[in-house]
């Protein structure tokens, strides 16, 4: 829709608030950079929401424009969990009223159970500890809190068969994740479609990709590849990824034929069969 503005993270709402107190203490970004003791660029980023300033550069902010603590106290509740790449992502989750994601080898995060997550980061963390597994689980898992609700947002999942196929914490935590997903789309909660093998190559064959929508926002798009991600708000680049969302679930089993396919898939892991 045209006119619609991007929805603004916190982050961002914390640099515009930054930008004002600093336009109305009569400083510039330079001026306020060198008594903050840090570069001109960095107070830049502060103020676009792209980065958060470090607990120090927040506290000599306060001093520098007079703020009580302000920027410091409010850094506290934006600091995030989660990778930097991901940290707005996970951020504008919250406020979406439509959900249209694609997995191309992983089932996607906000539904995943603990034992599919815990198998999914001891794959990649080739030195890690029990503790360390459980908070990033939590921190995953804690996620799925949006599905709470009976009605928003409303979730579209379309996955690759490689999905089903690749079998991710051993036969029983596969079957387990497989049969969650199904029994959550024959709920009701989301809205399920596979891209079987035999469709061949589709547009979404590159990598995962999510699409949210907002209910006074403009919309936005979320491609992302090995420990990096890329939240996109141009328009012509969200359009082009709602025309390749639309284009591979064209070629997508429908509803009804996709949990047939998820069934089949966990019975198979069950059985030891794959």
């Amino acid at each position: 829709m045209l006119g619609q503005r991007k929805p603004r993270t916190q982050r961002e709402k914390y640099g515009e608030e930054l930008r004002l107190r600093r336009v109305a203490a009569g400083l510039t970004q330079e001026e306020l950079a060198n008594q903050v003791v840090c570069s001109p660029t960095l107070i830049s980023h502060f103020e676009a929401g792209r980065r958060l300033p470090k607990p120090d550069d927040a506290r000599r902010i306060d001093r520098v424009l007079g703020t009580d603590g302000f920027f410091e106290r409010w850094l506290e509740d934006l600091e995030s969990k989660y990778a930097d790449h991901f940290a707005a992502v996970a951020e504008l989750e919250q406020q979406a009223t439509l959900i249209q994601q694609f997995a191309l080898s992983l089932v996607p995060g906000v539904l995943q159970t603990d034992d599919y997550a815990r198998a999914a980061f001891r794959a990649h963390w080739p030195n890690h500890t029990a503790e360390a597994l459980d908070e990033a689980v939590v921190i995953r898992t804690k996620r799925a809190r949006i599905l709470d609700g009976p009605l928003n947002p409303v979730v579209w999942t379309l996955l690759d068969e490689s999905v089903l196929r690749r079998r991710v914490g051993g036969p029983q935590a596969m079957a387990e994740q497989l049969h969650k997903i199904a029994d959550m789309a024959e709920a009701g909660r989301l809205r399920l479609h596979v891209l079987p093998y035999g469709v061949g190559a589709h547009p979404l064959l590159q990598s995962l990709l999510t699409l949210m929508s907002f209910e006074d926002s403009a919309p936005v798009a979320y491609a992302e590849a090995f420990r990096t991600g890329h939240l996109m708000d141009d328009p012509a680049l969200v359009a082009a990824s709602h025309s390749a969302y639309a284009l591979a679930l064209s070629d997508a089993l429908s509803q009804q034929e996709s949990l047939a396919l998820v069934r089949a898939a966990a019975e198979e892991h069950t059985h030891g069969q794959q």
